[in-house]
């Protein structure tokens, strides 16, 4: 039989990997989208310079504390039935003339309050259809 000499191994020339790998970067950089947070969607009013009398009984206030119980006029109340209570009193208050929405929401959590309950209860103010909701400075209560 006859033996075919052996070839050494051969080489290749790795002066073209770094082209390849910063193709590769530059095409995963052009098309990964990067998806960002919205946030809380809530349109702003236009700052004034008047100040508006609201009457008090027009305001319900909506306290949360640190441990995410929830006090609606200093009444606890749990965070699934705070859309019935809501929807209740702006129907009890009713609308002006306009159309416009009379009772306003004043909502105040503690410095300490988990964002996911915060958001809960500003969610189920939208689900009751409140469209005038105050977000106060959190205090401690």
């Amino acid at each position: 039989m006859y033996n075919k000499p052996r070839r050494g191994l051969g080489s290749f020339t790795s002066a073209s990997m770094a082209d390849i790998a910063f193709l590769l970067l530059v095409f995963f950089l052009v098309t990964t989208t990067i998806s960002m947070d919205k946030g809380i969607e809530m349109v702003l009013p236009e700052p004034g310079d008047t100040d508006i009398e609201i009457p008090k009984s027009n305001i319900t206030n909506i306290l949360i504390n640190q441990t995410g119980k929830v006090l609606i006029d200093e009444v606890p109340i749990l965070v699934r039935d705070i859309a019935r209570e809501a929807e209740m009193r702006i129907n009890k208050r009713g609308f002006k003339p306009d159309g416009e929405q009379i009772m306003i929401f004043s909502v105040k959590p503690h410095r300490d309050t988990k964002y996911n309950v915060y958001i809960q209860v500003l969610d189920q103010l939208k689900r009751a259809g409140a469209k005038k909701i105050s977000i106060a400075n959190p205090e401690t209560f």
